[in-house]
């Protein structure tokens, strides 16, 4: 090794320890202002017990198995109606773009993990310079080439914590994706529930109205035995025609209802319309024991609440992140590589490098920055409002849910009672028209209308059960897949 060799590894051993001892004290220093961290620990967000304890109004919380611990299968038996949720799930558009927005939430939150790192670029570079004859006469005209090749590196340093909370915070946003998604999945299911029992209420309805229908062909034959016998007038035969044609008109609009509700299942399926397989309306069941749970059950099984609440702690996240933005940032940067004016000697000693610290401040720009503490202080108000709300709301919907449902299982019992004695007149009604003078056709007519009403009526009763339930499903979080 020749004395200039020589000269060269000690100059650049002397470089490096120089650069080692710029790292120590950039280290020092960095570790000395991380303990001074302005962010907050995140805490869940406190609601007044007093609403907790009134979260179902005067109503007592039931501390046991709720319909938001039973599986699907065993809140919706109906083997039509479990085909059509599993493939709701499967396929509805607003359930896949809900996956979606996860997905992109859950490419954030890697992405915000990366910052913890450093960043790193390189590659080759030339360039050339020629100084100005023009603005520089008493120097010569000098052209100047420079070739580079080697790597850059940057780092800051999270002295205030304020990467840990943009973390904190994207992986909130994550939470709340996935909960959205669920309150999708939730909410759907309740669709296609309802749908399919206003499908088989409306299948019910075609089948009374159509009996009805072959009953009053019955009775304007009969009516018109009773004219050619002189019991009755041609009014009467008239008034059962009438009435004939009143229950006909009636289905057309029913077959209508019928086929939007079953295109409306096959929108929700993802699917192009179609006759949708199904039972019938008797056939349904509803728990009849439905249990509300005490209020923290409702808390942990809504994704709503679930939701609001991550969106909380985003937006607190997202105020840490404001608070610690008006502090100093602290930068590392480095670079290493070859450097040469020639590039036939860029390979030829020709290493250069370079490693600095800064701690910068921003001076004027500090009103924009206190602005978007102030917004964001703002926006966890308001997402806490937001969170409070929903609880409220949940408490709300069950209470009307469970109050619905035990309305509907009381008009069922009444409206049975009612339909027997309809029926019981119907037959008087026309015996006494056959055999007496003591009534007339206006008296038969009168009550196969009531006798419809009821039926009609007994039809939305058990409809009313059934939604209820459903809400009620619904309004406790959905049940277990």
């Amino acid at each position: 090794m020749n004395k200039v060799q020589m000269f060269q590894n000690l100059q650049i051993n002397s470089d490096m320890k120089k650069t080692k001892n710029i790292s120590i004290l950039l280290l020092a220093g960095t570790l000395g202002l991380t303990s001074c961290k302005v962010t907050q620990p995140y805490h869940e967000p406190e609601i007044p017990q007093e609403k907790l304890d009134h979260i179902y109004g005067d109503l007592q919380p039931m501390d046991s198995l709720s319909l938001a611990h039973m599986s699907i299968d065993k809140v919706f038996e109906d083997e039509h109606l479990q085909t059509l949720i599993q493939r709701t799930i499967h396929n509805n558009y607003d359930l896949k773009t809900a996956i979606l927005r996860v997905q992109q939430s859950d490419a954030y939150f890697r992405q915000s993990k990366l910052a913890y790192l450093p960043s790193l670029s390189g590659g080759p570079s030339a360039s050339v310079s020629k100084n100005s004859q023009a603005a520089q006469p008493n120097v010569p005209t000098t052209t100047i080439q420079n070739f580079q090749l080697g790597v850059t590196t940057g780092w800051e340093i999270d002295i205030w914590g304020k990467i840990a909370s943009a973390e904190r915070g994207a992986y909130a946003s994550l939470l709340a994706s996935d909960a959205a998604k669920r309150a999708v999945q939730t909410q759907l299911v309740a669709q296609v529930a309802t749908l399919y029992y206003q499908l088989l209420a409306y299948d019910e309805q075609l089948r009374i109205t159509q009996e009805t229908i072959r009953l009053r062909e019955e009775q304007v034959e009969t009516i018109k035995a009773l004219k050619e016998a002189a019991v009755t007038t041609g009014a009467d035969v008239v008034q059962s025609e009438a009435a004939l044609y009143e229950a006909r008109v009636s289905i057309p609009d029913i077959q209508l209802n019928i086929q939007t509700t079953q295109n409306a299942i096959c929108l929700l399926m993802g699917d192009t319309a179609h006759e949708i397989e199904r039972g019938t309306l008797n056939d349904q069941l509803i728990p009849a024991d439905l249990k509300t749970g005490v209020p923290s059950e409702l808390l942990r099984n809504r994704p709503d609440i679930q939701m609001a609440e991550y969106n909380f702690e985003q937006a607190f996240e997202l105020h840490n992140v404001a608070k610690a933005d008006m502090f100093p940032s602290l930068n590392i940067s480095a670079a290493l590589g070859l450097s040469s004016f020639k590039i036939k000697d860029l390979f030829q000693n020709s290493l250069t490098y370079s490693a600095n610290g800064a701690l910068t401040q921003v001076i004027f720009g500090n009103g924009t920055k206190r602005t978007q503490l102030k917004v964001t202080d703002l926006q966890q108000q308001e997402a806490y409002l937001n969170y409070e709300k929903a609880i409220v709301s949940a408490g709300n919907e069950v209470l009307n849910a469970l109050n619905s449902y035990e309305a509907s299982r009381e008009k069922e019992q009444n409206r049975m009672m009612q339909i027997e004695s309809l029926k019981t007149a119907v037959d008087f009604n026309m015996d006494l028209l056959t055999y007496t003078s003591k009534t007339t056709y206006t008296d038969v007519l009168s009550a196969n209308q009531s006798l419809l009403a009821a039926q009609l009526g007994a039809i939305n009763d058990k409809l009313q059960t059934l939604l209820a339930g459903v809400e009620f499903y619904r309004a406790l979080g959905g049940g277990q897949f």
